[in-house]
């Protein structure tokens, strides 16, 4: 299906010819259909009941070939770190994976389970 050209169009709608000129706007006029205010129900306030939501996000996986550990008592992210990677320093990607579970890198609980996310 191809759209229709109208057969006299106004000249006023037509596009520039002139190289550099700027649109004349001038004589647009708006119209809105709708009534600030208004709702199909009489009243004055929105009608939001029928409104759904939805996310299209997921939460953080760890990167393939990733692991998980369970916090024992005594244990800090970095010494995990130290544990799995072989440097304390890396208590950051550990961290940084678990942001949906920890807070405060300070405050792990026992029994927790950390993702393990590859190091490099």
């Amino acid at each position: 299906m191809t759209p229709q050209q109208p057969s006299n169009p106004d000249p006023s709608l037509q596009p520039s010819r002139s190289t550099g000129a700027r649109p004349d706007f001038s004589n647009v006029q708006g119209h809105s259909d709708t009534v600030p205010g208004s709702s199909p129900t009489g009243s004055n306030t929105a009608d939001f009941s029928n409104v759904q939501g939805h996310a299209d996000t997921k939460p953080a996986t760890p990167q393939a070939g990733g692991r998980t550990y369970t916090v024992k008592s005594g244990d800090t992210l970095s010494r995990i770190a130290q544990e799995v990677y072989g440097k304390a320093s890396r208590w950051h990607a550990i961290f940084e994976a678990n942001r949906d579970r920890i807070q405060d890198p300070d405050l792990i609980r026992p029994g927790q389970v950390l993702q393990l996310p590859n190091v490099d």
